[in-house]
């Protein structure tokens, strides 16, 4: 059963709010995990070792200075196909069908169709909003109803932005055609506008956990190179 809307923790059930912080957060202990979500780390522990059971969270011993390593709970493989993956052998097979039938012009076409498209739409939810934080705000809340658990913060060293999407639901297609990411690195450039930069930092298509992209309001800046 895939977790929808995972970005909404209030309300899920207790195995799903789990799977749902591993998901966005990445690896972390069970203390950590107990005091997100309100409870003890021997409670998180308990649950923490059913979803194991399952296969859906494994641990990982991690170094930590002097004393012994702490154990760090992430999700399995299994545990990532809990979130929506848009039918992903059926989207992946359907363009390698397109690809070796049609030609590789073919499917670039409906690359620049599928972009073309949500150009449209996202220009029209963005117009109206005015200065660069507010619109990576509303670009954020975009991908996260498309699935993508999207996020946005103040990168740590005070440089920009970050605008992170902790799931990608079309990965499958992406991994068959690198041109969904390339459109969707244009669309956002587009969207925020001329007086920004964006570079992708990390990606999922590449072994990435999630997808980040770093945003500085600079417009001397080169737009970024991608990886």
């Amino acid at each position: 059963m895939s977790i929808i809307g995972s970005e909404r923790l209030q309300g899920r059930p207790s195995p799903d709010r789990f799977l749902v912080l591993l998901k966005s957060r990445g690896p972390l202990t069970a203390a950590e995990l107990g005091r997100a979500l309100g409870t003890t780390g021997e409670n998180a522990r308990q649950q923490l070792s059913k979803l194991a059971a399952e296969g859906l969270v494994e641990t990982e011993a991690v170094a930590r200075g002097v004393g012994r390593p702490a154990q760090y709970w992430r999700l399995t493989a299994l545990g990532n196909t809990r979130f929506p993956d848009a039918h992903a052998e059926l989207t992946a097979g359907l363009l390698r069908n397109i690809r070796d039938l049609l030609g590789a012009d073919a499917l670039e076409r409906l690359v620049s169709a599928r972009e073309d498209e949500m150009r449209a739409a996202y220009r029209a939810e963005l117009r109206p909003i005015k200065g660069l934080e507010a619109r990576i705000a509303a670009l954020a809340a975009i991908r996260t109803r498309e699935g993508y658990m999207a996020e946005y913060r103040k990168a740590d060293d005070g440089d920009g932005w970050l605008l992170i999407e902790n799931h990608c639901p079309i990965c499958a297609a992406a991994s068959t055609c690198q041109g969904f990411c390339q459109a969707e690195l244009a669309i956002f450039r587009e969207m925020l506008g001329p007086d920004c930069s964006i570079e992708r930092m990390e990606h999922i298509v590449l072994g990435a956990r999630r997808c980040a992209y770093r945003i500085r309001a600079d417009a001397g800046r080169a737009m970024g190179r991608e990886p």
